[in-house]
């Protein structure tokens, strides 16, 4: 065992935002939501997922392109495949196990699971992270992909109002980060760790297919977490400073306006920072985490490490530079941690091109966009055997076929087959 392990972090890192997306203004007009209400969302676009587009779909795409770079002895190096996600498609069964196969990953591999609502990928890094400093396999590697897709169904909505403004912010995407011993994009901090956890029925899911929440009682929870998870931190890391530990900050982005508002917070509560500086700082640490947020909307498991990758793409790392990153899933859990990014990091997650692919995604019509939710459009959890039908929206179809992806094909007695383009 070699337990001296110290710098571990994310060795690589990619974003999926699916093959079409919304536009979120668009939407809200069309719902007839208040404009002023609007603004406060900081959203633009969100990601929609197509029938033959699920959890694990969206999954590979984002780590396929981390792990086709690998040398063959690094490839073989990856031991653990740990999936975060609260879209789960069984009640059982792993959708770790679906990545394992489809990726070729070798047998001698563990996969699990983790479900801590909008907490569960920084759930799964951070057990991925305990591993490697563990030093019980030196040199191994472990792949921690969040995935979340969110589909409402207009045929089960008693009324559209009770989606309110939790519709145009409810996205798809999956964030794939490969952690290991060579820490190119991100170094963690190890110990330096903050957690505030207490039981509240803020948001939850009671059925497959159901969600039910309290939208102020979230606010609060997440505002609360998010002060005590950073005086948790401050505990334990000694000369913790807010204003001058760290040259960004990332949250958990549901929507900009939550993100705004926690940041507010903290300024206000731990710095006694005046409105003036509280918005200066804003602009400079937080806002370039929004910058794919606002593209695919919430991505619950994975928007930490879409803050981080939006921090990463946008912010100056001619040398290494703190984060701080505040986590918060529903229920409750959160964490507030730390790390480095490394000089060379915004290079190498740019070359993953994912602006680009964003650029590329489908614009449906809102008539496509309902066509997509109502009844048999939406495929169902639990769901035994079904042949997806490609041509539900020809136009969205054709621009899948002109890049690689991997989509869902069928399910025959349950178990999901999927393909390549």
């Amino acid at each position: 065992m070699n337990s001296s392990i110290t710098a571990v972090g994310i060795e690589a890192m990619n974003v999926y935002g699916g093959g079409a997306y919304l536009d979120a203004l668009e939407l809200c007009a069309y719902r007839g939501l208040e404009p002023s209400r609007f603004e406060n969302l900081m959203i633009k676009e969100k990601t929609v997922a197509m029938p033959y587009e699920d959890p694990v779909s969206f999954a590979v795409n984002a780590a396929f392109p981390i792990v086709s770079q690998l040398s063959e002895e690094d490839f073989a190096r990856i031991e653990m495949v740990i999936t975060c996600t609260e879209s789960g498609i069984d009640f059982g069964k792993s959708i770790s196990t679906y990545i394992h196969h489809y990726l070729g990953l070798k047998p001698s591999c563990r996969l699990f699971e983790i479900k801590q609502a909008c907490y569960s990928g920084t759930a799964g890094m951070q057990m991925a992270i305990n591993f490697l400093l563990s030093g019980t396999s030196p040199g191994a590697k472990a792949l921690v992909i969040a995935t979340d897709v969110s589909r409402f169904a207009l045929a089960d909505a008693s009324a559209i109002q009770e989606w309110a403004y939790s519709e145009p912010t409810s996205g798809a995407g999956a964030v794939a980060i490969l952690l290991s011993d060579k820490p190119h994009i991100f170094r963690i901090d190890p110990g330096a760790y903050g957690n505030h956890a207490f039981e509240v029925m803020d948001t939850c899911r009671p059925g497959p297919d159901t969600e039910s929440g309290d939208a102020d009682l979230s606010l609060m929870a997440y505002l609360d977490c998010c002060e005590h998870a950073y005086k948790d931190y401050a505990i334990r890391v000694e000369g913790a400073d807010l204003k001058e530990s760290f040259s960004y900050l990332c949250f958990h982005t549901p929507f900009g306006g939550m993100v705004k508002g926690a940041h507010r917070q903290l300024m206000r509560k731990i710095c006694r920072a005046s409105p003036s500086e509280i918005e200066t700082d804003f602009i400079k640490r937080v806002s370039g985490s929004m910058i794919f947020g606002q593209q695919v909307g919430n991505t619950a498991g994975a928007s930490v490490l879409l803050a981080l990758a939006g921090i990463i793409e946008t912010g100056i790392f001619t040398t290494p530079k703190r984060v701080g990153l505040f986590s918060y899933g529903s229920g409750c859990c959160s964490e507030f941690f730390s790390g480095v990014v490394a000089a060379g990091a915004q290079e190498k997650l740019r070359s993953m091109s994912i602006a680009a692919s964003l650029k590329q995604r489908y614009r449906l019509t809102m008539p496509e966009y309902e066509l997509i939710l109502r009844g048999g459009n939406a495929i169902r959890f639990g769901v035994k055997d079904i042949k997806l039908d490609y041509d539900i929206i020809p136009n969205a179809w054709s621009s899948f076929k002109d890049s690689k992806r991997f989509v869902l094909d069928r399910v025959d007695s349950y178990h999901r087959k999927y393909r390549w383009l």
